[in-house]
């Protein structure tokens, strides 16, 4: 990997406006590399944050870029906890993404069933990988530590063989998830965490400077091959001691 950054912003509204120049200055590269734009999406703040921010930048072509989800819950789409409904309400409807290009789950199938359709749809998505290699995953952080729908202390943390697991005791409801693994997370090109508000500084200095007993999922998520940033804001911030950028929001990451 090449690195991780930590990047502090004065608050969410100036974090923002940088997130989305940063997922299009990686979806240049991506469409000029290999001639589409995979991006991996998570539920939570990032939704209405990418929802504004997303369709403010002045020419931003998205036909050819391909939105699959870190993490689902297994909601019908009209729910208001479903992550694709969210974003198909909120971005989606915005930008001129296909229909074609976006992954959702099946939510009528179990949860088993639901986790084994989404792999294959991912797979079909990339033929000519093993495991899918998305160009940027976007990730949230939750206060005990966890991405995407990866708890501590949960056996999926140990999960290598599937790329998208199902979860059917999720510590947080709703209990029926399926969730990408670490297998597929950390072959990302380019993971971005977003972790905002200051109910985020114990958990985060946790995450980012180590601490006693094993370590919380979302400090496993490192690249093997990929760029790691950790965008948040001053309150999320305050607890840290370790070195950090602080670039102003015409950061250019």
């Amino acid at each position: 990997m090449s690195g991780r950054r930590v990047v502090v912003f004065p608050s969410a509204a100036e974090l923002g406006p940088a997130l989305a120049h940063l997922v299009a200055s990686r979806a240049d590269k991506a469409l000029l590399d290999h001639g589409r734009f995979s991006l991996g999406l998570s539920g939570g703040s990032l939704v209405s944050m990418l929802s504004k921010e997303l369709p403010a930048l002045p020419d931003l072509d998205c036909s050819h870029w391909l939105a699959g989800f870190c993490d689902e819950r297994l909601v019908p789409f009209d729910d208001g906890e479903s992550t694709y409904g969210l974003y198909k309400n909120q971005l989606f409807s915005k930008i001129n993404i296909p229909d074609s290009g976006v992954l959702a789950i099946d939510p009528s199938l179990s949860v088993q069933e639901c986790a084994e359709d989404y792999a294959r749809k991912l797979k079909e998505a990339f033929p000519k990988e093993d495991i899918p290699v998305f160009d940027l995953l976007l990730l949230g952080m939750g206060p005990d530590g966890h991405t995407c729908s990866l708890f501590p202390d949960h056996p999926l943390l140990e999960e290598t063989q599937k790329i998208v697991a199902p979860i059917g005791d999720s510590p947080k409801p709703p209990p029926q998830r399926v969730t990408m693994t670490f297998p597929m997370v950390n072959l990302a090109r380019c993971v971005v965490f977003v972790s905002t508000g200051g109910s985020k500084a114990p958990v985060l200095k946790q995450v980012l400077e180590g601490g006693e007993g094993p370590a919380l999922p979302a400090a496993r998520v490192v690249p093997s091959q990929g760029e790691l940033f950790w965008l948040i804001d001053e309150p999320a911030a305050a607890s840290l001691t370790l070195q950090v950028e602080r670039p102003g929001s015409a950061a250019k990451l």
